[in-house]
């Protein structure tokens, strides 16, 4: 090849791939001017050039020595990510696209960086289980907006962030306090971050209440997590161009099924209703019908509510008010299966046999109307208390909600035999007073109605999840991988150690899990063992490659039943509708899927957070006036400072220290997960039952400590 097409072809080579590919060739950091020469740089292309080198320093690829040389990140064994503080000081740094374990970085190497920062790391030594390093430099700030307490002073107050992983304060001159008051929680931005040593600097964007009320605290948690909870003017106008019923012309396309006796059954407080279900038993087995709102219908592709959908990719539920997904307009109302309402909705139709094995399942668009609202509480006193005036009042159900039963005992029976895992873990359910403050806690109900849902929602699951691995259509699938080996036998070991009789599997197979589930059914030990194998799984995330659900048994699943709360089901329903009957669109490429599928795990990993959080800022209200009432509890986790317990029949945790345990020194055994006593050779073990009294409560720090009080 000659000189003059070598060089056309370089031309041809985007000017940042040129100069990564000089660098790397020269192997050696490099002056500007060298990059210059090295890279082929033309004399109008010096400033773009110029500007590029700016953009790859931005952003990590390339690093800034002194002397005003450049090097490449990756060869000179630097990182680029995002840091995760610890509330102790030290933190680690999440590479990204993947690359490699988490970097642990020292107290002494944060070099002014703080939690959610961006930045670059030099790797300097690789102990046994992750590398170790030192942050060179910030790229970019990943907090900008603090929710924290106002503390007033003379000239500057302060800001003590919410944030625990923040180990600042901010300084606000009191100008910019916006007449904050003492104690109150307020958002603020920062102005500047100073040297290190030093705190930021800010101003209260808002101010948002009192800390004591249950609003104030959704809104900490809602601001925290960074919750979009604003929709922009786009989706506003896109919401207030909606029609308010069903138009004519959106009929076409669909079957008029609005005599289908359907029904909805949701909480008492349910208020978007997405999915309805009729059973028809036959001769020969039982035809489930499931309709799903066809929010699809109402919410194209890359349109602002979609956007503003996939930013949110769930919608978010605390104890006073919900962050939903999608405008309440569509939410509650247009995409809502509201009794005796026409509505749009997408129906999988799935035939059984007696045994509740699948024969065909089919797909159609429809016009539906839901002929009853039930609640779970109201299926229950019909179908288990037989509540006379429930009874009388819904006697044309009544046969339809007993086929039901039928159909959803028999999908259980056939889920149990395949393997499918039932952990048996109560959940906790806050009880909100008239004017909005906690009363209780208590244990959330699950009775034959939640299985009748569970059951249906899983076969239209499944069902829509068998025919796009069918057809090789890409989608989105709900994936959850096998526990790690070495997690199961340490599983293994615990329960041995509570002298139960199990031994490790053959196999990795949810059969087993099974198995050891129902052999401790009844046993005092039920709760704990439940608690640590459910432990020892792994996250069920979306990915669009299907391997299967372990949890489930089940060799393709997907969520499709809640498009009005995920996005996932809503990008689900979409690939449907595209690929049902004769009808064919562009279909969404497995790329775009892949990235959706990270987005939507990333997302709902968030929600789940800021869900455990608020129920935590919670019960630590509900136990602050509880000092020395006792309880008894189970012994949820040992380290080397005390034990975690969590109260019986009341979900609350806290721990006991040692430094209040004085009847002894007690050593841990790691292994067994358990402390001993030296002289007395007590023994406090992850699963024990012991009596414990309520010591101190931490409302700031939401700590609970406990102190032992008799052995159970």
């Amino acid at each position: 090849m000659s000189y003059r097409q070598r060089d056309k072809i370089h031309q041809e080579t985007p000017i940042s791939e040129r100069i990564l590919s000089s660098m790397r060739h020269a192997g050696r950091p490099l002056y500007l001017r060298e990059i210059m020469h090295f890279s082929h740089i033309r004399a109008h292309e010096k400033r773009e050039a110029k500007d590029i080198v700016a953009d790859l320093v931005k952003r990590g690829r390339l690093f800034l020595l002194k002397g005003n040389r450049y090097g490449v990140s990756d060869l000179m064994k630097l990182v680029r990510g995002r840091l995760i503080a610890h509330h102790d000081g030290f933190g680690f740094v999440r590479p990204e696209d993947g690359g490699g374990p988490d970097i642990f970085i020292p107290a002494c190497a944060m070099k002014g960086a703080v939690h959610g920062d961006r930045v670059v790391v030099r790797v300097e030594k690789t102990r046994r289980k992750r590398p170790e390093g030192s942050i060179l430099r910030i790229l970019e700030r990943g907090v900008r907006h603090v929710v924290g307490t106002f503390h007033q002073g003379k000239d500057i107050s302060r800001v003590i962030p919410e944030e625990e992983r923040l180990f600042f304060e901010i300084l606000i001159p009191n100008r910019c306090r916006r007449e904050a008051k003492d104690g109150q929680v307020v958002l603020t931005e920062i102005d500047s971050f100073p040297s290190r040593g030093r705190d930021p600097e800010g101003h209260i964007l808002e101010v948002i209440g009192d800390p004591d009320d249950i609003e104030v605290q959704s809104k900490i948690v809602i601001y925290k997590y960074g919750l979009p909870h604003v929709f922009p003017p786009e989706v506003q106008a896109q919401v207030k161009a909606l029609p308010h019923t069903l138009l004519p012309e959106e009929r076409q396309g669909y079957r008029d099924l609005h005599e289908l006796p359907l029904v909805t059954i949701d909480g008492e407080n349910a208020r978007d209703f997405d999915d309805a279900i009729f059973v028809k038993k036959t001769r020969t087995g039982f035809v489930l019908t499931v309709a799903i709102a066809d929010v699809s219908h109402y919410v194209p592709k890359d349109s602002p509510i979609d956007l503003a959908a996939r930013e949110r990719g769930t919608s978010v539920y605390f104890p006073s008010v919900v962050v939903p997904m999608l405008p309440e307009a569509l939410s509650n109302h247009l995409c809502s299966l509201l009794p005796n309402e026409d509505r749009l909705a997408i129906l999988v139709n799935i035939s059984f046999d007696r045994e509740a094995n699948v024969r065909r399942a089919s797909f159609s668009r429809a016009i539906i109307r839901s002929h009853r609202r039930f609640t779970y509480k109201e299926v229950r006193k019909i179908l288990v208390d037989r509540d006379r005036d429930l009874i009388a009042e819904n006697r044309q159900f009544i046969k339809d909600l007993n086929v039901m039963v039928e159909l959803a005992e028999a999908l259980s029976e056939r889920r149990r035999q395949r393997g499918s895992i039932d952990f048996d873990l109560p959940e906790p359910e806050v009880v909100l007073g008239l004017t909005g403050n906690l009363e209780e806690i208590v244990r959330r109900e699950r009775n034959i109605a939640h299985r009748i849902i569970e059951e249906f929602m899983i076969a239209a699951n499944e069902a829509v999840a068998s025919f796009l691995t069918k057809k090789e259509i890409p989608g989105i699938y709900r994936i959850h991988e096998p526990p790690d080996p070495d997690k199961l036998i340490k599983f293994v070991e615990f329960v041995q150690d509570l002298g139960i009789d199990i031994e490790p599997p053959e196999q990795i197979d949810s059969k087993w899990c099974q198995t050891v589930l129902k052999r401790v059914s009844g046993n005092p030990h039920e709760y704990i063992v439940n608690m640590v194998l459910l432990q020892a799984m792994k996250l069920a995330v979306y990915s669009q490659k299907n391997i299967g659900h372990f949890g489930l048994a089940s060799p393709s699943y997907l969520h499709f039943t809640s498009p009005i709360r995920r996005y996932p089901d809503l990008v689900v329903h979409r690939i449907l509708k595209a690929n049902m009957r004769r009808v064919r669109k562009r279909p969404i490429y497995s790329e775009e899927l892949e990235v959706l599928s990270q987005e939507c795990s990333a997302r709902e990993r968030v929600g789940m957070e800021a869900e455990r959080e608020m129920f935590d800022r919670l019960k630590v209200r509900f136990m602050a006036d509880k000092i020395g009432e006792e309880y008894d509890a189970i012994i949820s986790g040992v380290t080397s400072f005390g034990f975690f317990v969590e109260l019986r029949d009341m979900f609350i945790s806290g721990v006991v220290r040692l430094v209040d345990m004085a009847d002894d020194y007690y050593i841990l055994d790691q292994a067994r997960q358990r402390l001993i006593g030296q002289r007395t050779h007590r023994v406090f073990q992850l699963g024990e039952l012991i009596r414990v009294r309520v010591k101190a409560v931490d409302i700031a720090r939401r700590h609970i400590n406990f102190q032992v009080v008799a052995d159970r």
